[in-house]
C-alpha cells in the first residue's frame, strides 16, 4: 500500500448528467469526515458550523470518533474505494480527536490496505494544537495540511479567537514554522472577510514572505433568517475585484505559486475535472462522515434532511445508490435562466449550492457570487488557456510542477 497527500477539499468525482449517473452509480471518490464533529478550540467570529442551530448534535458535548467507528470506517470505506482511497479531515477542529486517534488511523490503514492501494490523508486545521510530535506524523506519512490563516496578524485576528477572545495569530505563526522546520506539505486556508477582501496585495505579499506556494481563498457569506449578509459577508462585486487583483499579482509567480481557484480554472479549460467541487456538473464526487458515523452529502448540508445513512448499518454501494443522494446531486442542475445563456456555464455548472441557497433559501437561484466568477473568468480564461496550450505536450507531473494542472 501506497500513501501520498491530496488537497483538504476533495472534488474528483463522477461527470455526466443525472440520467447517465442513473444507470451507473457515481462513486463516492473521497470522505470529509468530522471526527470531533463541529467542536473547535476556537471561536472565530465568522464560524459557520458553531453552534447552528440546524446542527442535528449541537446538544451533544462530547462528540469524538470512538475507535471501533474509526476502524468499521477505514475497514470499508479501502475495501469499497480499491485503489485509490482519499480521507480528509475537517471540522469544527479535527485534531480535537487527538494525536493517539490519528496514530491509530494509519495503523489501520496498514492493516485493512491490499496490495497496489493508494491512500492519500488530508487534514485542514486551525493549527493550534500542532508540535512536533504531530509533524512527525504528517512528515511520515506524507499528508498534506490546510492551515487556516487570514493575512497578517491585525487581519487574522479580525475574526478568528480563541475561546477566551483572544487572537489566534501567533499560535498559528508558531506552527507554521514547525511544519516548515518539519518539511511538512501544507498549504494556507485564507478566508475573504471584510478585514482582508480590499487587501489582496497585502496578502500576497504576506504569503509570499512566508514562502507559501499553496493557497486556496475562500469566500465568506452568510446570511441573516432574512436573507440580509452578516456584517463579515463580502460581496459579490469585491470578491470579483479581489481575485481579479490577485490574479494579476500571481500571474509573473505562475510557475512558483499555486492558487486553487486558478488551477481549477486552468484544469477546467484543458479539459480536465476541476478539483474543486463547485465547478463540478453535479454534487456526488465526496460525501462527510461524521464522528458517529453517520452520512451527508456535503459539508455546508449536514441536517436531519439530507442525512444518507450511517457506515454501522450501510454499506458504501448502498450509500451511494440512495435516492437523496441523486436528490442532492440534482440541486445543481437546476439552472437559472441567466445560466443557460452564459459564456461561462461551461465552467462554472451554476456554482455552488450553498452559495445559491444561502440567501433566501432556495437552490433555483442564482450563486450569490455570480458576479464575481464572470469578472474573473473574462480576465483569467484567455491567459490561463494559452498557458495550457504552451504545456499541452508536456508530461503530467510537469504540468503539476509548473501549477497549472491537478495534484
Amino acid at each position: 500500500m501506497a500513501t501520498s497527500s491530496t488537497l483538504p477539499i476533495i472534488g474528483q468525482g463522477f461527470g455526466g448528467s443525472l440520467s447517465d449517473q442513473l444507470g451507473t452509480v457515481p462513486r463516492i471518490t473521497s470522505l470529509l469526515i468530522k471526527p470531533a464533529s463541529a467542536v473547535c478550540n476556537l471561536d472565530c467570529a465568522y464560524c459557520f458550523y458553531l453552534d447552528r442551530e440546524a446542527d442535528p448534535y449541537k446538544s451533544l458535548p462530547a462528540r469524538r470518533m470512538s475507535m471501533d467507528t474509526l476502524e468499521r470506517l477505514v475497514d470499508t470505506y479501502l475495501f469499497y474505494s480499491y485503489p485509490n482511497s482519499t480521507f480528509a479531515f475537517q471540522g469544527g477542529e479535527p485534531t480535537l480527536a487527538g494525536l493517539d486517534f490519528f496514530t491509530k488511523l494509519v495503523e489501520l490503514q496498514q492493516r485493512y490496505g491490499r496490495d497496489g492501494q493508494n491512500v492519500s490523508n488530508a487534514l485542514q486545521t486551525n493549527a493550534v494544537l500542532l508540535d512536533d510530535n504531530w509533524a512527525q506524523l504528517f512528515r511520515q506519512y506524507n499528508w498534506l495540511l490546510g492551515v487556516s490563516l487570514d493575512g497578517p496578524e491585525e487581519i487574522n485576528d479580525a475574526y478568528r479567537f480563541n475561546k477566551a477572545g483572544h487572537g489566534t495569530w501567533k499560535q498559528v505563526m508558531r506552527s507554521v514554522e514547525c511544519l516548515q522546520k518539519n518539511k511538512v506539505d501544507f498549504n494556507i486556508l485564507c478566508v475573504l472577510n471584510q478585514a482582508n477582501v480590499g487587501k489582496a496585495k497585502e496578502l500576497y505579499r504576506f504569503y509570499k514572505s512566508l514562502g507559501i506556494d499553496n493557497i486556496q481563498f475562500i469566500p465568506l457569506a452568510e446570511f441573516n433568517p432574512d436573507g440580509s449578509r452578516m456584517p463579515f459577508t463580502i460581496t459579490a462585486e469585491e470578491y470579483g475585484k479581489f481575485l481579479v487583483e490577485m490574479f494579476d499579482l500571481w500571474w509573473p509567480d505562475r510557475r512558483k505559486i499555486r492558487i486553487r481557484f486558478f488551477d481549477n480554472i486552468a484544469e477546467s479549460v484543458a479539459g480536465m475535472k476541476p478539483g474543486s467541487c463547485t465547478m463540478h456538473e453535479t454534487c456526488d464526487s465526496y460525501v462527510v462522515v461524521e464522528y458517529n458515523g453517520d452520512i451527508y452529502p456535503c459539508d455546508f448540508f449536514v441536517e436531519g434532511s439530507w442525512k444518507l445513512g450511517n457506515i454501522t448499518l450501510d454499506s458504501w454501494s448502498e450509500i451511494a445508490r440512495r435516492t437523496r443522494r441523486y436528490s442532492f446531486a440534482q440541486k445543481k442542475t437546476l439552472a437559472h435562466p441567466e445560466c443557460q445563456a452564459c459564456d461561462w456555464q461551461s465552467i462554472c455548472h451554476g456554482g455552488c449550492p450553498k452559495f445559491r441557497h444561502g440567501p433566501q433559501g432556495q437552490f433555483e437561484d442564482l450563486d450569490y457570487f455570480c458576479q464575481a466568477y464572470k469578472m474573473i473568468y473574462a480576465r483569467a480564461v484567455g491567459p490561463l488557456k494559452k498557458e495550457v496550450e504552451k504545456l499541452l505536450g508536456t508530461p503530467s507531473r510537469e504540468l503539476t510542477k509548473h501549477g497549472i494542472a491537478p495534484h
